[in-house]
């Protein structure tokens, strides 16, 4: 049986900022689309960054930013990304390394979609792994 690849399992219809939005209408999408993150995109489709509700909340407002901050000042920039071709077992076990739930796609360095370690078990594919993978996650998260 062949390997399942990203390409299969991945979201691509998915909402996108840029350095020109700030945090409340990235606040916003998030409610409209009802997703916890967001990928930063230039002009081109290259993805900058990420901006997550954790982002909003923690670097924008415990940091008692004033106003609305800006995406740049509250987004993720030490990304890891996926590309179409890679494996469910080889995204599984990257997100488990880096401690992500998510992994944006990109396809020649343009954002074509985006995976979430839920998309894994709920499309059983790869069921352990994803576990595996979420169970590291968590278990991590519980220790900070």
């Amino acid at each position: 049986m062949a390997k399942r690849t990203l390409r299969e399992i991945m979201t691509e219809n998915l909402a996108t900022v840029t350095l020109l939005d700030n945090v409340y209408e990235v606040a916003v999408k998030m409610r409209d689309w009802n997703v916890g993150v967001i990928p930063v995109v230039n002009e081109q489709k290259d993805v900058i960054g990420v901006i997550t509700d954790r982002d909003i909340v923690i670097r924008g407002l415990a940091e008692k930013h004033q106003g609305s901050s800006k995406v740049e000042e509250v987004m993720s920039r030490d990304i890891v990304l996926g590309t179409p071709e890679m494996t469910v077992d080889a995204a599984a076990k990257l997100m488990a390394k880096h401690q992500i739930r998510r992994l944006p796609v990109v396809d020649n360095g343009k954002l074509v979609g985006i995976v979430a370690i839920g998309d894994m078990a709920i499309r059983n594919i790869l069921q352990d792994e994803a576990g595996e993978a979420l169970a590291e996650i968590s278990e991590t998260a519980s220790r900070h």
